[in-house]
C-alpha cells in the first residue's frame, strides 16, 4: 500500500468487524483503501485473523471501536494488533473511537478496574499509540504504558446545535447529574447560554445484603482500650429528582459524553417537561443505545437524541426516527495524518482547558 505524499514509510489501514463504514469513511478520506485482512470467528467462537499483504516495516492503523459485542471486539483488535507485532510491522496505532470498558475506571466494592485491565491487554498485544475519544474520564489516559490521544467530539455537537436547532439562542445546557456539570459548563460558554443542573435520584439504593461489610458486629460494652464503639458513617440521603436552574419556555439541551441506557434521559426529559421546557435535545458522543432504547426514545417526550458515529446505530435509526448521526471521520483522518507525519496534534485540542 502506498505513502501518503511526502512519506517514505508506508501506511495500511486494517479494520475488525465493529464498524466496517466508519472504516471506509476514514480510508477513503485519506485516499487510502483498506488493507486486506480477514477477521472471523470458528465454530468455537475462536478470533482469528488472516493479513493478506505485508505489513513489515509499515505503519498499522487498526480501526476498532467498542459495541454491544464488545467482548468479541476486544479480541479482534488484540489478535489483529498481535499479527501484526509478530510480522515485523514498525509502528501500531489503535483507533479505538468508543474505548470498550471505559465506565469501569472505579472500584467498587469487591470488583476490580478493569479499564486498567484492557489497557494493559492492548499495551501487551503490540500497540504503540492509541486513537481515542471522549473517554468517560480524562485519568484514564494513565492507565496504557503508550501514548494516548483522547480527541473530542464537542465540536462537531456544537456546530449541529448551531445549524440544526432553530432558535438555540433560547437554550439552556443540562447536566443530567452534578458529576456532568464541567462538560455541560463548557457547552454552555461556547455557546454563550446559561445551564441548569438535575440534582437528586429516582430511588434511593439500600445495601442491605449481609456480604461481611458490616462485621464484625458494634459492640455496646468498653473494649479493651476503652473505645466503646466506632462512629457511624451516616448513609447520604439524596433527595427526589428536581431542576436547579430555569428552564421555563426555553429549548433543553441535555449533554453527556454516551447514551446507553435511556431510562434515566426520559425521567430527566418528563421532569424537563413539566417545567416548562417546550423542546428537550439529548446529545452524546457514543451512542450504544442498549436494549429497548429506539422504543423507549419513540415514545418519550424528547424530541431529538443526537449522537455521533462513534458506535454504530444504523438498526436503532430505523426504530427510532428521532435518533440523528452526527460524522466524526473527519476529525479521526486528521488525527491519524498528523500522526504519521509527525506534526502536532495541539491544534486538535485547541482552546480545550483542563475541564474539558
Amino acid at each position: 500500500m502506498s505513502a501518503l505524499p511526502g512519506q517514505t514509510c508506508p501506511m495500511v489501514m486494517l479494520a475488525g468487524n465493529s464498524h466496517p463504514e466508519l472504516a471506509q469513511l476514514v480510508t477513503e478520506r485519506l485516499g487510502l483503501r483498506l488493507g486486506e485482512a480477514t477477521v472471523y470467528h470458528k465454530s468455537n467462537r475462536e478470533s482469528n485473523v488472516e493479513i493478506k499483504e505485508s505489513v513489515r516495516g509499515k505503519d498499522i492503523y487498526i480501526l476498532q471501536t467498542g459495541t454491544k459485542d464488545v467482548n468479541n471486539d476486544i479480541m479482534e483488535l488484540l489478535v489483529i494488533a498481535y499479527a501484526c507485532k509478530t510480522s515485523s510491522a514498525r509502528n501500531i496505532v489503535g483507533v479505538i473511537p468508543y474505548m470498550p470498558y471505559s465506565k469501569h475506571c472505579k472500584m467498587r466494592k469487591r470488583g476490580s478496574i478493569i479499564s486498567k485491565l484492557i489497557a494493559t491487554m492492548f499495551g501487551k498485544s503490540g500497540l504503540t499509540h492509541i486513537i481515542t475519544m471522549d473517554l468517560y474520564q480524562k485519568e484514564i489516559q494513565g492507565f496504557f504504558d503508550v501514548p494516548v490521544d483522547n480527541l473530542r467530539a464537542s465540536p462537531f455537537l456544537l456546530d449541529y446545535i448551531v445549524q440544526s436547532i432553530p432558535d438555540y439562542r433560547n437554550a439552556v445546557i443540562v447536566a443530567k447529574n452534578p458529576n456532568s456539570v464541567k462538560r455541560a459548563t463548557s457547552y454552555a460558554e461556547r455557546l454563550r447560554l446559561s445551564i441548569a443542573v438535575i440534582h437528586g435520584e429516582d430511588k434511593i439504593h439500600e445495601a442491605d445484603r449481609d456480604d461481611g461489610r458490616y462485621s464484625p458486629p458494634p459492640y455496646h460494652k468498653p473494649l479493651e482500650f476503652g473505645i466503646e464503639m466506632l462512629p457511624a458513617l451516616h448513609a447520604k440521603e439524596k433527595p427526589p429528582l428536581n431542576v436547579v436552574g430555569d428552564v421555563g419556555g426555553r429549548i433543553a439541551i441535555i449533554v453527556d459524553d454516551m447514551i446507553d441506557d435511556v431510562l434515566s434521559f426520559v425521567k430527566i426529559a418528563e421532569i424537563l417537561k413539566d417545567r416548562g421546557a417546550y423542546k428537550i435535545y439529548v446529545m452524546a458522543t457514543h451512542g450504544l443505545l442498549s436494549s429497548d432504547a429506539p422504543r423507549l426514545i419513540e415514545d418519550s417526550c424528547i424530541d431529538e437524541v443526537v449522537v455521533t458515529n462513534t458506535v454504530p446505530h444504523e438498526i436503532q435509526k430505523m426504530q427510532c426516527h428521532k435518533i440523528k448521526t452526527v460524522d466524526i471521520s473527519l476529525l479521526l483522518v486528521e488525527a491519524i495524518r498528523r500522526i504519521h507525519n509527525n506534526e502536532s496534534m495541539s491544534f486538535l485540542f485547541k482552546d480545550l482547558g483542563m475541564d474539558d
